[in-house]
């Protein structure tokens, strides 16, 4: 189980992670929610020095454990989540180890990131999982995300869950 004191680091995806992430997404668990690796290894290729996505490599006492991308869906032409706020953050996340997975690094996780950018000044982060993905949601919902509608886009069917900068710092006092 993850432990209180468990602090994650985030660093930049460079060219020489992706074979580790093309590893990451051939793991059953990750497969299952990702499309074609070689092409969602050329799109994580093409984000490294994005404006709009940054794509970076979760990292527990050194050792990588994760992929997470950070995007602004203000910042690309047609972004179906383009309707949220302004200043609203998207963010995806797959731990690659499968032994990792299960045990509370995902909600750990999203939990330490979205709390840097609320520190950054983004008012609302939204998350995605497909409905099927119970786990990915009840971590999101450990983290403080809330449902806020069902999507169909180019992503496929997905559960849109948001948190709010607001809705944090009125948590913090409880």
């Amino acid at each position: 189980m993850v432990e209180q004191e468990d602090s994650y680091d985030f660093r930049p995806v460079t060219e020489r992670d992706l074979p580790m992430i093309a590893r990451w997404l051939a793991e059953p668990h990750i497969a299952e929610w990702w499309d074609d690796p070689e092409r969602e290894i050329a799109e994580i290729r093409g984000h490294i020095g994005s404006v709009s996505v940054e794509p970076l490599i979760v990292e527990l006492d050194g050792r990588p454990i994760a992929y997470l991308q950070s995007y602004d869906p203000h910042l690309e032409d047609d972004h179906p989540y383009a309707d949220q706020p302004f200043g609203t953050l998207g963010i995806d996340l797959s731990i690659g180890p499968p032994d990792l997975v299960g045990i509370g690094h995902g909600s750990a996780i999203v939990r330490q990131f979205v709390e840097a950018l609320f520190e950054e000044g983004a008012p609302r982060v939204i998350i995605d999982p497909h409905p099927d993905n119970g786990r990915a949601i009840r971590a999101y919902e450990k983290a403080g995300f809330r449902p806020i509608g069902r999507r169909q886009s180019q992503y496929g069917d997905v559960v849109l869950m948001a948190v709010d900068a607001a809705e944090a710092d009125t948590n913090e006092g409880d």
